[in-house]
């Protein structure tokens, strides 16, 4: 595959992987396995790093001013890749936060970092999730260590 071919087909990747992270968000909230916000989601991945099935970071116009944010997300994407867990990143911090819905209104305040976990009872198969990690393994392939994906409108 050339650099062309490969460049043409980004936006097609990460317009479909859009569509899939919204599905799974989706799954996920209706099977209470999301945490949301930044702290909240260090603190779980220190405490229990194997039940974190994929995270997503959203950067938004603050995110350039927030040094303490920016630190956090090094760190989180730090600990993302020494422990082989999915991240990609999006732009749209309130889509995101409308597709989380009816999750705490104090989390939302802070929806710039989000993790998919596991059930207690195993891991967690959803055929949209999947999607997303062959979609992050295939950017990895391609040098691209946190994809940005685009959640589909509202």
């Amino acid at each position: 595959m050339t650099l062309e071919e490969v460049l043409t087909q980004k936006p097609e990747r990460a317009q479909c992987a859009g569509e899939a992270l919204q599905d799974v968000l989706v799954s996920a909230k209706d099977n209470q396995s999301l945490t949301v916000g930044v702290y909240e989601c260090a603190k779980l991945m220190n405490l229990d790093p194997d039940s974190v099935s994929f995270c997503v970071l959203a950067v938004d116009e603050e995110f350039g001013c927030d040094v303490a944010l920016q630190i956090h997300f090094t760190l989180i994407q730090s600990f993302c890749f020494d422990n082989d867990i999915s991240i990609v990143r999006v732009s749209d911090v309130q889509r995101l936060t409308d597709i989380l819905g009816q999750v705490e209104a104090e989390q939302l305040e802070d929806a710039h970092c989000v993790l998919i976990t596991n059930p207690a009872d195993g891991p967690w198969e959803d055929p949209a999730l999947e999607k997303l990690h062959l979609f992050c393994e295939e950017s990895r392939r391609l040098n691209d260590w946190l994809p940005e994906v685009s959640l589909p409108g509202r």
